[in-house]
């Protein structure tokens, strides 16, 4: 007897659930209701050490499919990591070495087992048969399209009109892509929305093999802190999935009220029913914005800490951000007695990744000093004495003086 799950509430809510595109749904339909267990493909290239929630909407939708009693094949770029996808690139990305690949993906898989049963998880990386095939093998492959095919992508249209560069090796890369599904007999592929021109070759080389090609789910693309981009490691706009307890609280309650609904839909897996009342509420202003993101923000730190932690975080942004106070568990940081400019005091308190990103924040404003805003990059500033330094709305640190 199946253990797949066939209920037709749950098939309908993850087909409509933060979904923006499926092909095909009459297909997908079926399959999840045929009762046999379907392969999920799921792949993700390693290209930096953290993970964030805009890649988790994709995975609790495989988390969705998991408690089904579906397989997902959870698949490491290994080889394409290397390089990386150019979707949404308007330069080439920097070459990337096996080890760099391989320290990332190790982390990547610590991170999602918060959100899926790792010992449910098939866990593959492409460099399985990238590596071991030879040029024939490749060409052969490549043959299968045309450049014109390649070049339909609006990213690379983008870049013909801005005379930026198309390198070679940015041009297989969808073809690549899709024959991993061949190479995992994919039923079924869970990916964001900037995916679905990748994951058609793999349905064309599906079926130029002979088998019967993957459908596709494509999930809504998060917005970011910034409340336009796509949340990303690179823009510095999102909420990682190892960020603390308090961090992701604190960073979900700095949202656009915009966001509120796609968040609550994406990220949490409260009854739709109950969302849509929420989103009215919102448009008939019968319920202030603020209550809903401590909602969403609670969920969120029940989900990947625990209740306790949630309640917690709720408690400390209450004083520290509507009563104006600074937390009790502020990190500190040792800085050696002396004269130093602002940007350098911002810089090294770890607060930020670089110095352009320090000044980027102290120019526009986000930085202060004890309560103080300082928007002089230059700005001398002697440690002599404990200091405290805000970042944004929700990031402190004390600053120790070190003889």
């Amino acid at each position: 007897m199946s253990n797949v799950d066939t209920s037709p509430q749950k098939i309908e809510d993850f087909l409509e659930r933060g979904v923006s595109e499926v092909i095909t749904r009459d297909s997908v339909a079926k399959k999840l209701s045929s009762g046999k267990p379907l392969r999920v493909k799921h792949g993700v290239d390693p290209s930096g050490q953290n993970l964030h929630l805009g890649h988790a909407a994709a995975y609790l939708k495989l988390r969705d499919l998991q408690e089904m009693g579906h397989t997902i094949v959870f698949l490491i770029g290994g080889f394409t990591g290397r390089f990386g996808d150019p979707t949404q690139k308007l330069k080439s990305r920097t070459l990337k070495s096996r080890e760099e690949t391989e320290a990332a993906a190790k982390s990547y898989i610590k991170q999602i087992s918060c959100i899926l049963d790792p010992d449910k998880l098939e866990v593959r990386t492409n460099s399985e048969w990238y590596d071991k095939m030879s040029a024939e093998e490749l060409l052969r492959l490549m043959s299968n399209f045309t450049v014109e095919q390649v070049l339909e992508r609006d990213m690379f249209q983008e870049r013909k009109r801005k005379n930026e560069a198309i390198q070679l090796h940015e041009i297989i890369y969808p073809i690549l892509q899709g024959y991993d599904s061949v190479m995992l007999k994919s039923d079924l592929t869970v990916i964001g929305s900037d995916q679905v021109f990748n994951e058609g070759f793999g349905r064309d080389l599906q079926k130029k093999h002979g088998d019967e090609p993957q459908d596709i789910v494509a999930i809504k693309i998060l917005a970011g802190l910034d409340g336009t981009q796509k949340m990303s490691k690179s823009l510095n706009n999102y909420i990682a999935l190892n960020d603390s307890a308090t961090d992701k609280f604190g960073k979900t309650m700095s949202l656009s009220d915009k966001l509120i609904i796609d968040y609550l839909t994406l990220l949490t897996r409260i009854p739709m029913s109950e969302i849509k009342e929420m989103e009215e509420s919102l448009k008939n202003n019968s319920i202030n914005p603020k209550d809903l993101k401590i909602k969403l923000g609670k969920e969120i730190v029940s989900f990947f800490h625990s209740e306790k932690e949630a309640n917690e975080a709720a408690e400390s942004f209450e004083k520290t951000f509507s009563k104006k106070g600074i937390p009790d568990n502020i990190e500190e940081k040792l800085i050696k007695k002396g004269e130093y400019t602002w940007l350098d005091i911002v810089n090294m308190s770890g607060l930020t990744k670089s110095k352009t990103e320090s000044r980027r924040l102290i120019e526009d404003g986000a930085t202060d000093k004890d309560g103080e805003v300082i928007n002089s990059p230059h700005k001398k500033i002697t440690i002599d004495k404990p200091i405290v330094i805000k970042l944004g709305k929700h990031r402190f640190i004390k600053i120790i003086p070190e003889d």
